[in-house]
């Protein structure tokens, strides 16, 4: 007997529908599987085998061959065990098809009949939703994550004993069986923690608390560079505090990516707060990019709507920071491998800090015990290409005894976050019906639409590109800067003292890169 079972696979962080379509018959006992198979997914035989047994049902010496379509695409994992399962069931006799119609299986069976979580629910309660499912039977672990999908019951299945049961009693019984899992991102436990961290508690240093301010509020990009103890790593630190909360689109795109990755738990099904991403400087360029047999979300897409934070810049390898060149600027990257091309996206707001020399003491002639040339050697670990992909660099000062000494009362994360979130609302309005999000993200073919320019700041902003020799993206990245450093102000248009303000966050690239290359 022939059945087809409805189920779901991940590519990339997106899903496509799966058909495990099952055959019975009289013959040769055996267990076949096709359909562009890994070595995983072919295990199942065996743990299906002795799942049914370990659940009271036996397998008459009967041909069965099992076949996942569609066949031209791989598919790996163990999460194809369940679907299997109760097609052969269905095959068998034992449930009726018409009872899983409209309904997608998926899970891992554990030899006792235990249904075991797996990865990328939530892209593939999505793909059903959106295919026209009404209902996903997933493993009890993973229900609350594909809950999260609206107009679409998700079943959370502990055994599949208790699968079979369901699917075998009526629609009207099956809620007194399991009841549909319900939840809403607005009651989400996490979305009411308060910050740990917050700007009140950094004395000083308000030329970088104030560009720090401006990367907030058009997700620009950010450096900052000054000696040890300055306060760089805090003040980076504190800056997903002032970032607005995550839209509810938002917070399911980036759960997608933690889904896939297998970073999603039953405490924590969904991502509510901005990622904050901290590698160490040892990383390596496939773990910051993605990587794997079959591809991996990197450090780079993990923080993708949120911050990526390389402290000490300059000690990171070389080839994991040149990586970085493509997706800071298209917002997504792309792994190519045997099995295909997977793009994940990574639309992320960098903040680097550095010291400006080994020693961390360069230009202070008092302090700083190093040579020209080691000098020179340091800061050239940073290529050109990656400075001219940062919109806005800052010197850190050195702390005073002041500094440390005085009690004055610092804007608290609070008030900083306020007036970041109103120029997001300017931002929202003006980019409305168009996929563009924030400032940083205008393509250079739309600069004038939103960034139109008087005579007199077009006059200066020429003289501006002469003299500081400026490339084409540091062009458009100081005129997008400026028009975050208005919506601030809550100006329309952009004036001179925007513009001033916004060509001073280049001065960095002359002042420690321009004599030492």
């Amino acid at each position: 007997m022939y059945s087809v079972i409805t189920s779901g696979a991940v590519c990339g962080i997106d899903s496509y529908i799966v058909s495990v379509e099952v055959d019975t018959a009289q013959g040769l006992p055996g267990f076949d599987m096709v359909g562009f198979l890994s070595s995983e997914v072919k295990e199942a035989r065996e743990r299906v085998r002795v799942a049914l047994k370990n659940v009271g049902i036996s397998i008459p010496p009967l041909k069965i061959t099992v076949n996942l379509s569609p066949a031209n695409i791989r598919k790996e994992g163990s999460a194809f065990d369940f679907p299997i399962a109760m097609g052969i069931l269905v095959s068998m006799g034992y449930l009726q098809e018409e009872n899983l119609r409209n309904t997608l299986l998926i899970g891992e069976l554990g030899l006792d009949g235990e249904v075991r979580s797996v990865n990328g629910i939530l892209p593939i309660v999505m793909q059903a939703k959106k295919c026209g499912y009404q209902r996903c039977l997933v493993p009890v672990d993973n229900a609350k994550e594909g809950a999260y999908i609206r107009d679409i019951e998700v079943i959370g299945v502990d055994t599949l004993r208790k699968g079979i049961e369901y699917l075998s009693s009526t629609l009207e019984h099956r809620s007194k069986i399991i009841s549909p899992t319900s939840i809403s991102l607005e009651n989400h436990p996490n979305i009411t923690t308060k910050e740990e961290l917050d700007y009140s508690d950094i004395n000083g240093q308000e030329a970088a608390k104030r560009a720090i301010e401006i990367a907030a509020a058009g997700f620009h990009n950010i450096m900052l560079i000054g000696p040890p103890g300055s306060g760089k790593t805090m003040i980076a630190k504190r800056l997903p505090s002032i970032l607005p909360p995550l839209s509810e689109e938002e917070s399911l795109e980036v759960s997608k990516i933690y889904s896939v990755a297998g970073m999603l738990h039953a405490a924590e099904s969904i991502i509510v707060k901005r990622p904050f991403l901290n590698p160490h400087h040892t990383i390596s360029e496939y773990a910051l990019s993605g990587g794997g047999r079959i591809p991996k979300p990197g450090v780079m897409s993990l923080a993708h709507r949120g911050v990526l934070f390389l402290d000490e810049l300059p000690e990171f390898k070389r080839n994991a920071l040149e990586i970085m060149r493509q997706p800071m600027e298209d917002k997504e990257i792309h792994i190519s491998r045997s099995y295909g091309t997977f793009t994940y996206p990574a639309n992320f707001i960098l903040a680097a800090a550095l010291n400006p020399c080994p020693c961390g003491y360069y230009p202070d002639p008092s302090k700083c015990i190093c040579r020209p040339h080691e000098i020179r050697r340091y800061l050239n670990r940073i290529s050109g290409p990656i400075l001219d992909r940062i919109d806005l660099g800052v010197e850190a000062a050195r702390i005073t005894i002041a500094n440390l000494t005085e009690r004055t009362q610092e804007e608290s994360s609070a008030l900083i976050r306020k007036r970041v979130m109103e120029a997001r609302e300017i931002q929202k309005v003006r980019f409305k019906g168009t996929e563009i999000i924030s400032n940083a993200d205008i393509p250079a073919n739309r600069i004038h639409d939103y960034c139109s320019l008087g005579a007199e700041e077009q006059k200066l902003l020429e003289h501006i590109f002469i003299t500081m020799n400026l490339s084409a993206r540091a062009y458009h990245k100081i005129i997008k800067v400026a028009r975050t450093i208005a919506d601030l102000a809550h100006e329309e248009r952009i004036n001179m003292d925007h513009l001033s303000e916004a060509v001073c966050y280049r001065n960095m690239d002359g002042k420690y890169w321009g004599n030492q290359r």
